[in-house]
């Protein structure tokens, strides 16, 4: 190695290293570049500050629909109309960021059409491999917006029955009469009967012997059950004695019947026994010392 090419690298090391100082110096000093990314900056703040003022807009659309809803409405459920809020403004979110991403990448020179290719066909996959999930989302959409039952309401779904503690998108949660807790996927629940929402009927049928008269029977029954309802909220109206219901060759069966509030069955049923048991055997002391 001659002495001429060891003397003729460190001039084009310097060489090298001079031309790019220069390079990175006319980048920082390229007034276009710079106006370029300037005016780039400020179209995606716009962007951005323009989605934030559209979503408000329509958040606070969505309020005043709501509002307007509730009190047009007799019986109103908050709930639903929170839950079905929520709902909208999520969905309005999301809509609203995803064409504000896709903005923002247009003005990054990004090409938007292999992107929602790719996008389309992902989420075409993803649905087909989470059909279950979709149902599941949809459904408990449809239950929410058409206030099929709300949180408090028994209901019964299938072999489910019990009182609804939370309507999700995706599940629906029931506490059992015994208390266990159903955990419910909205996509199976194909039918609901609701015991919530109208008042419910109490039947009780009161075995009699047949050696007690009937005429009698029922006008101290309806002596015992007279004022009940004032006495017991769960009924709207006293009981109403309907008759026999059934005869055999030692006793008979007086069937009373009494609307009550919804849920109230059982224990308007438990209240009119018991009024009429406090009436018999009232009876049955007032005759003993009679006699």
């Amino acid at each position: 190695m001659n002495d001429d090419s060891i003397s003729g690298k460190p001039e084009e090391v310097v060489k090298g290293a001079f031309q790019l100082s220069e390079k990175f110096w006319n980048w920082m000093t390229d007034v276009d570049m710079w106006m370029g990314v300037a005016t780039a900056a400020i179209r995606i703040l716009a962007i951005f500050l323009l989605t934030r003022l559209i979503i408000r807009v329509v958040y606070k659309m969505i309020d005043q629909f709501l509002q307007r809803q509730e009190k047009s409405r007799i019986s109103v459920n908050p709930r639903r109309f929170t839950t079905v809020g929520e709902l909208l403004k999520n969905v309005t979110a999301f809509v609203c960021n995803f064409i504000m991403i896709m903005i923002i990448l247009s003005e990054f020179n990004f090409k938007l059409g292999p992107l929602l290719a790719s996008a389309g066909v992902l989420g075409l996959a993803v649905g087909f491999g989470a059909q279950s999930l979709v149902k599941d989302v949809i459904t408990g959409f449809f239950i929410i917006l058409e206030d099929q039952f709300a949180v408090g309401d028994v209901i019964k779904s299938g072999e489910f029955r019990g009182t609804v503690e939370i309507i999700g998108l995706r599940t629906t949660r029931i506490r059992g009469l015994n208390g266990e807790t159903y955990i419910i996927p909205n996509g199976l629940i194909t039918s609901v009967t609701n015991y919530s929402v109208s008042n419910s009927l109490a039947l009780v049928d009161l075995p009699v012997k047949n050696e007690k008269r009937v005429n009698e029977t029922m006008a101290l029954i309806g002596r015992a059950l007279e004022g009940i309802a004032q006495r017991r909220p769960e009924l709207t109206q006293d009981p109403e004695v309907l008759g026999i219901q059934s005869l055999t060759t030692s006793e008979y069966v007086v069937r009373i019947a009494a609307e009550c509030h919804p849920n109230a069955r059982e224990v308007a049923e438990r209240e009119i026994l018991k009024d009429i048991k406090q009436a018999l055997e009232a009876e049955e002391l007032r005759q003993s010392s009679n006699g």
